[in-house]
């Protein structure tokens, strides 16, 4: 054989190896992102779990639309400077849900999974909190949690292509017996 052109063909086998690595290389990182991307859900799953952030999200629920009525409440959210949690535990909620929304923003977390999860909870608590944003905007300006505005418009996007979530069509769902039903509704009905 022809030294030309076993140097062809050793450049051919070169090349074929390093097409090969690249190949791997990239199945490689794909499972690496993956993983991250599992490890941050899981992550923000545990932080979700957190007392101070689950009686955030009961005080948004129960207390702040009430709260928003008194005006010395509202003076103080319109005061630049620190907001106390102690007296607004709504900025716990503002300030976990503005980080989650720089997390999808910026791709660290995937919006699909992330929205798979939560976007029910921040359509809801940008509705409740939106009312006390607007407030601080007064005086903090525009730029005032916008990534948990940003947030709560991927989430509403994603609830209108997925109403009934992401179960698989390819799967049929039982129905689900609710055997209290007739019985809730006569008592509300008679409340």
């Amino acid at each position: 054989m022809r030294p030309d052109v076993l140097a062809d063909w050793a450049q051919v086998g070169t090349f074929v190896v390093i097409f090969g690595s690249v190949i791997a290389a990239m199945i490689q990182l794909r499972h690496i992102r993956a993983g991250n991307q599992l490890e941050a859900l899981l992550s923000l799953q545990r932080e979700f779990r957190v007392p101070e952030l689950q009686a955030a999200l009961t005080y948004l629920q129960e207390q702040l639309p009430q709260r928003l009525e008194d005006p010395s409440y509202r003076q103080e959210l319109e005061r630049v400077g620190y907001v106390d949690t102690a007296a607004h535990p709504e900025m716990v909620a503002c300030n976990w849900l503005n980080v989650m929304g720089t997390l999808v923003a910026r791709g660290y977390v995937s919006e699909d999974a992330f929205m798979d999860l939560f976007a029910r909870l921040i359509v809801f608590c940008w509705r409740q909190v939106a009312p006390a944003i607007a407030i601080m905007r007064r005086t903090r300006g525009q730029g005032q949690y916008h990534d948990f505005e940003y947030l709560a418009a991927r989430a509403a996007a994603w609830l209108k292509r997925n109403p009934d979530g992401t179960f698989p069509l390819s799967f049929a769902r039982e129905p689900l017996p609710d055997r209290w039903l007739e019985s809730d509704r006569r008592q509300a009905v008679e409340s």
